[in-house]
């Protein structure tokens, strides 16, 4: 395992620990200098009401680099993304909406004797598979050990089985868990998160009690006192008691909201067992985890093959040894996988998302918007049709062409090796983990920091016309610019009317405009007084309390447990600045106030299927 960092390049999460006054001082002045740079990241423009008259990509990139100086050194991020995942400029692609850890990349597949993979499904014991220690063909066990460097995690203290898919870890986890004895399921997320419902949904089975924090709107900070009651309370005697588990992400992926480790160091010092969902985290992000204070008893993360070309994959359930008890009286569960060599041929050649899944394929699940992803295939299809109409018929044939050639040259290797050798090869080589051990964290949180910042402070900048001060085009939930914020934004468009635009609707028009952004629900939040109209306006699904349960959290379900669509934008180290200008550029046009109804118009003309509006 590498050292932990605590330098000020990643923010300091270890709230409550002693530090130097000096030190304190000096980081807040740098985040204090980092909003105001933000702040004229767009100079000499603070607003736009149109537009056509928001600057052009270079005049924008210019500002940016003057606002963030250093940006520029991370510049070898986009050789990396030239070089190895070309295919995003080909195809003229913005991918915000993959979550998890990108294996291979794009280059790798098509010119390279890679080993690829498959899954097959199986049904076992966890602690028979946990405990019984290097049974597993080579093949997957180099594989894990990979895993276990890229996360920064100890093979001697941890054991790792592969699931699925992230949903998958975590209903292994819940059905595996005992929650006859240990009762509890306290989560913290400020969103609708499928994987986590289905552990709720196992406890629920097992008579167990499920809470939730809450968090205050519009923030979407936690109510600390109300999480703190939860975790401590009827905890009077110094007697550890079987509490349950604690689910806990140290940042959201939805709103970008960050948590302070000492969550996990209250739960645990409280009887309870802590699952730390690492799904949110970005690349070498685990290296800012102070696993030598804070070891969480679980631990899940996912993995995807190909950033912008293949988001199927799989994901991992990490458990401590040492509890390896807790576990031990558990039954056979469904959703683990053994990871087994593929022949060597390129991604896009295979039909991953599509083939019968009673075969051994890959699982899609590490995208963040599983909606958008299905539809990827028809949308190149329609954007390559659209592209001939603009005139662009050269560059899409000459892709067609390329790939064609790429196939047939990489068929008659794949041939000739399948003549030379009838062995297997166990030799792995993950370039999309490379790529980011070569970077490191502090140029990859650098780089993102600046990103999603710029992007948050231009949503900020677009205005309906409006006599006095103008009606924001964008709100968004969560953290502002702030140096400490999550490499993820969640928004919604509003018109001049300053009514909604459906999510879905937005995310369907970048999708015609090829740019993925992702779907999300923000749930637990709490409305004061003051915020009772507005609740009124965006709030879309209401939740249905289960089985009359009350607890410190839910005592007042009808006042936060509601739901609040969004789209989401996820920022990781392959994303460059055309790539967020183009969103804000696209987002933009809603200023337009008829602009729906042309993109509607415009579709029809050309015999593409009609967005529904």
């Amino acid at each position: 395992m590498t050292s932990p960092c605590f330098r000020r390049c990643c923010p300091n999460q270890l709230l409550g620990q002693p530090g130097d006054s000096e030190q304190y001082t000096t980081s807040h002045q740098s985040r204090y200098d980092f909003i105001a740079a933000t702040a004229l990241s767009l100079h000499p423009n603070t607003q736009f009401t149109n537009h056509e008259s928001i600057p052009t990509l270079d005049q924008s990139f210019d500002n940016m680099k003057r606002a963030y100086p250093n940006y520029p050194e991370t510049d070898r991020a986009d050789r990396i993304r030239d070089q190895e995942y070309y295919q995003l400029t080909l195809m003229n692609h913005v991918c915000l909406d993959y979550n998890g850890h990108g294996l291979f990349s794009y280059s790798q597949q098509l010119h390279s004797n890679a080993t690829f993979f498959n899954i097959i499904y199986k049904s076992a014991n966890l602690y028979l598979e946990i405990t019984r220690g290097g049974q597993e063909p080579e093949f997957e066990t180099k594989i894990k050990e990979r895993i276990f460097r890229f996360m920064n995690i100890s093979s001697d203290e941890y054991s790792l089985v592969f699931t699925a898919n992230q949903t998958s870890a975590f209903k292994v986890l819940a059905d595996s868990y005992p929650f006859h004895t240990n009762r509890n399921l306290l989560t913290v997320y400020d969103h609708q998160n499928e994987a986590v419902e289905t552990m709720m949904e196992s406890c629920r089975k097992r008579s167990g009690r499920v809470d939730s924090a809450v968090f205050s709107w519009p923030n979407m900070r936690i109510q600390s006192k109300k999480l703190r009651k939860s975790i401590v309370s009827n905890n009077k005697s110094k007697k550890k008691k079987k509490r349950g588990i604690f689910v806990f992400p140290l940042q959201s992926k939805v709103t970008g909201s960050k948590y302070s480790y000492v969550w996990m160091s209250l739960a645990q010092e409280n009887g309870w067992h802590v699952c730390l969902d690492a799904n949110a985290f970005g690349a070498k992000d685990m290296e800012t985890l102070g696993l030598s204070l804070f070891r969480p008893d679980f631990l899940i993360c996912s993995f995807y093959k190909v950033f912008g070309e293949n988001p199927s994959g799989f994901g991992c359930l990490f458990i401590k040894k040492s509890r390896s008890s807790v576990v031990k009286n558990s039954s056979t569960v469904t959703g683990l996988v053994n990871i087994v060599q593929a022949p060597n041929r390129p991604l896009f050649l295979e039909e991953s998302t599509s083939i019968d899944r009673g075969k051994t394929v890959l699982s899609s699940s590490s995208s963040s918007s599983s909606s958008s992803l299905s539809l990827s295939k028809q949308e190149i299809s329609e954007i390559q049709e659209i592209g001939e109409i603009n005139e662009e018929k050269k560059e899409s044939s000459f892709f067609e062409i390329w790939k064609r050639d790429v196939a047939v040259d990489l068929k008659e290797k794949s041939t000739k090796n399948e003549a030379s050798s009838s062995g297997v090869s166990s030799d792995v080589e993950f370039r999309g983990l490379d790529h980011a051990d070569s970077l490191g964290l502090i140029l990859i949180s650098s780089r993102v920091r600046y990103l999603v910042n710029w992007l948050v402070n231009a949503f900020g900048s677009l205005k309906h016309p409006h006599p006095e001060d103008g009606v924001p085009l964008v709100r968004i939930y969560g953290p502002k610019v702030r140096v400490e914020r999550g490499p993820v934004v969640a928004f919604n468009v509003f018109d001049w009317k300053g009514e909604k635009v459906e999510p879905t609707l937005v995310q369907k028009l970048a999708d015609r405009h090829n740019i993925s952004l992702s779907y999300a629900v923000l749930k637990h939040v709490s409305f004061v007084d003051k915020n009772i109209e507005e609740r009124e306006r965006i709030v879309e699904v209401k939740s249905i309390d289960h089985e009359g349960q009350k607890s410190p959290l839910t005592r007042k379900k009808e006042r936060f447990d509601l739901g609040i669509p969004v789209v989401i934008a996820t920022i990781g180290f392959l994303i460059n600045f055309e790539d967020v200008y183009r969103v804000w550029a696209f987002v933009s046009r809603f200023l337009d106030a008829d602009f729906v109804e042309k993109e509607r118009w415009r579709y029809m003309a050309i015999n593409q299927t009609t967005v529904e509006v």
